[in-house]
């Protein structure tokens, strides 16, 4: 492959992902996205967030986004959750489970304990007919149109629109509680963004 073919692939990788997240704003159900930040907003608990593979990246990085606008967000390893890790789950969390299929083994095992210590269980994904997308109680479809490689398979597109839906949620979420900047300096005092904060600086 020439260096015009190997930029070309690039740009073309860029291309289907810049439209897969801006397709969002049509395929996104606005009543789920409203009910997901309103329950988000009222969680008297804490937030799991569960994935695999890259459904876990994505899982790791809303929980973390979670926790920097004071709402108290962890991952839940799956794996780990069947043996003894579904202890953190309490009546009144939020699990939030990611499965681009809805029929991951390791999401399935979890279900019937998160509905039986009877937490809000949100399903992501792009089918509501699946496993989890029927076990849940708030259901957010996200689905992309097809993947950037060559054999639509590799999760790339798909796991930026599901970041994508939730760094939306965590934005939304600011502005409906009312987020303040002072709020975000205390528990982010260190780093350029630590700095901006403290300073005063924007």
């Amino acid at each position: 492959m020439d260096d015009r073919r190997l930029y070309s692939s690039f740009a073309r990788t860029l291309a289907m992902e810049a439209a897969a997240v801006a397709a969002l704003r049509r395929t996104v159900d606005k009543a789920v996205m409203v009910e997901c930040v309103k329950k988000i907003a009222s969680c008297t608990g804490k937030v799991l967030v569960a994935g695999c593979g890259t459904s876990m990246a994505a899982a790791r990085k809303i929980a973390h986004s979670l926790c920097c606008i004071e709402r108290p967000a962890s991952f839940l390893s799956p794996g780990d959750g069947v043996h003894g890790g579904l202890g953190v789950v309490q009546p009144d969390d939020i699990v939030i489970c990611i499965s681009k299929g809805g029929s991951t083994r390791e999401i399935v095992n979890i279900i019937p304990a998160i509905k039986t210590k009877k937490a809000y269980l949100i399903g992501v994904t792009e089918n509501p007919v699946s496993a989890l997308g029927t076990a849940s109680d708030l259901v957010l479809k996200i689905k992309v149109h097809r993947e950037p490689d060559d054999f639509n398979m590799l999760a790339t597109a798909s796991t930026m629109a599901v970041i994508a839906v939730f760094d939306a949620i965590c934005i939304a979420l600011m502005r409906y509680t009312g987020y303040t900047r002072e709020q975000f300096a205390v528990i982010h005092p260190s780093g350029a963004v630590g700095e901006r904060l403290l300073s005063g600086k924007k």
